[in-house]
C-alpha cells in the first residue's frame, strides 16, 4: 500500500527493488526495519521515563506488543497510556 506521502513515481520505484530482492533479502530487510523501530521506540521510552531502569524500559516496550492480561501476569505491568 502506497503510503499518502509518496507519489506515484516514487512508489514504482520503491515496488521495483522490492521485487528485485530475493526472498532472505526481503527477510533481512524486514528484520533490520524491526529492530529500527525498536530502537526508537526505546529512545521515546528511555525519555518519557529517564528514572525507570533499562529493563523497565524494555517491559515497556514489551507492552507495545503484548496484550494486558499477559503483561500483567508475567511482570505484575499495565502501561498506564501516560
Amino acid at each position: 500500500m502506497r503510503p499518502r506521502d509518496t507519489s506515484d513515481e516514487a512508489w514504482s520505484i520503491v515496488e521495483e527493488g522490492i521485487r528485485r530482492m530475493t526472498p532472505a533479502q526481503r527477510v533481512r530487510r524486514a528484520m533490520a526495519l524491526t529492530v529500527f523501530t525498536h530502537r526508537v521506540a526505546l529512545a521515546n521510552i528511555r525519555r518519557r521515563y529517564p528514572d525507570e531502569d533499562e529493563r523497565m524500559h524494555k517491559i515497556r516496550l514489551a507492552a507495545r506488543y503484548i496484550d494486558a492480561e499477559t503483561m500483567r501476569k508475567a511482570f505484575g505491568f499495565v502501561d498506564d497510556g501516560s
